[in-house]
């Protein structure tokens, strides 16, 4: 008896299937909508892989059914270092097609783009919370390369101190708070 093989191809914009596997299985990593503005998200997200030479959003079949998926992009090592990397983004394998050899197959084919582009480097990201899949990438050979934290605006200015005056532009006067603020301190000094 023969084993399953996993096969890759590009995801096609116009295929609802597609759009429906791909809205399924990225929903935990996709901005929190509805159904319906997400499947959008994913045609516009196909439709621009499928028109730019430096994308491509590959899904990953196990026996003829859709197991996984991988978004590749060209860019820059970061917005300072220029060097040339292939993200594999978002590589998820559907859990019914875990251990199958389909996450190998998703980063096979981010190492092909890369040779096929003369990129040197592949980088991915997994969830700090995802232990499986941080080692899974620690045996395929990818190390740590920066710890990136996320966190609502609104605690961010709570805890850095609100309350500290704002940043003047170059040339830019006091703000009218201030200035209310000088006339009634100036007011309470006078009475």
């Amino acid at each position: 008896m023969t084993r399953p093989s996993v096969t890759l191809r590009e995801a096609r914009p116009d295929d609802s299937e597609d759009v429906g596997f791909l809205t399924e299985v990225w929903a935990e990593v996709m901005r929190r909508c509805d159904a319906e503005d997400r499947a959008g998200d994913v045609v516009s997200l196909a439709a621009r892989a499928a028109a730019s030479p430096d994308e491509r959003l590959i899904l990953a079949e196990y026996d003829g059914q859709r197991a996984g998926a991988v978004l590749l992009r060209l860019a820059t090592l970061t917005p300072l270092n220029l060097e040339p990397v292939v993200q594999s983004l978002s590589p998820h394998v559907h859990p019914a097609y875990r251990r199958k050899g389909v996450g190998k197959a998703l980063v096979e084919a981010a190492a092909a783009f890369a040779e096929e582009r003369g990129v040197a480097h592949v980088m991915t990201a997994s969830s700090s919370g995802s232990r499986e899949a941080n080692r899974f990438m620690a045996r395929l050979g990818f190390g740590p390369l920066a710890t990136l934290r996320v966190a609502p605006t609104a605690v961010v200015r709570a805890r850095t101190g609100a309350q500290r005056a704002p940043l003047r532009q170059p040339g830019q006067t006091r703000q009218l708070g201030q200035v209310l603020a000088a006339r009634r301190a100036v007011r309470r000094e006078s009475a």
